[in-house]
């Protein structure tokens, strides 16, 4: 996985989808048993390991967001580190309120770490990876716009970066071609071919006057011409 969708939204969806799956597996499957299950102990422990799951896994939505926003990129390892601590946070969280008044159980953290959420794991995680995996199918698309400014106040074009066609300069200005409405049109604007060049740095330089987008390179006519 080399992407993620950051939407505390999407991810919260996903928490409370987990938490109900975890909710109705508790309490009509009764996975472990101990000498203090009982009928109210699995409504107790049914809605408070489940609350505990959603409140967990939205504190790994709002931190997975906060570190995709400075870092703008995802990896794998990123993705096996976010599964990993929410593990370790949700053990120990559940945990804790198992041993609490509220639940009182009686299995040690060994005993419920090994026989009861490493086993669960298998299962919660893999359908937790696969809702995250979809979760980038619903990444909204969007359209790359170029804003171009001049040094002038009324100097500026706003069109997607796929119609720009190419940049030449002339003298203190430059001339950018591109297309609107299925026509070749062209603006003039103060500005340097070598600030815009530092601006948008997918223009490809091919004379000292002119830039072009390199998606609409066909041919080169000649050493001096290109198509």
């Amino acid at each position: 996985m080399n992407k993620l969708n950051p939407s505390i939204k999407h991810h919260l969806l996903v928490g409370l989808l987990f938490s109900l799956w975890g909710f109705l597996f508790m309490f009509f499957v009764r996975p472990f048993t101990d000498d203090t299950t009982g009928y109210y102990f699995w409504i107790r422990s049914s809605i408070g390991f489940n609350l505990v799951a959603f409140l967990g896994y939205g504190l790994i939505a709002v931190i997975q967001k906060a570190i995709y926003d400075k870092v703008k990129t995802w990896s794998f390892g990123l993705e096996v580190g976010t599964l990993l601590f929410f593990y370790i946070l949700h053990t120990t969280a559940t945990f804790v309120l198992y041993k609490s008044p509220f639940i009182g159980g009686g299995y040690t953290f060994l005993q419920w770490n090994t026989e009861i959420m490493m086993r669960a794991a298998i299962v919660n995680f893999t359908a937790l990876a696969i809702a995250r995996s979809y979760l980038i199918k619903l990444i909204p698309a969007q359209e790359d716009v170029l804003t171009i400014k001049g040094e002038n106040k009324l100097d500026i074009l706003k069109i997607k970066k796929s119609d720009l066609i190419c940049v030449s300069n002339a003298q203190n200005y430059v001339e950018i071609f591109y297309i609107q409405n299925n026509t070749l049109d062209s603006k003039i604007i103060r500005t340097s071919l070598k600030s815009l060049k530092e601006e948008f740095d997918f223009l490809l330089q091919v004379h000292r006057s002119h830039l072009i987008n390199p998606s609409h390179f066909k041919s080169w006519k000649d050493s001096k011409t290109i198509y």
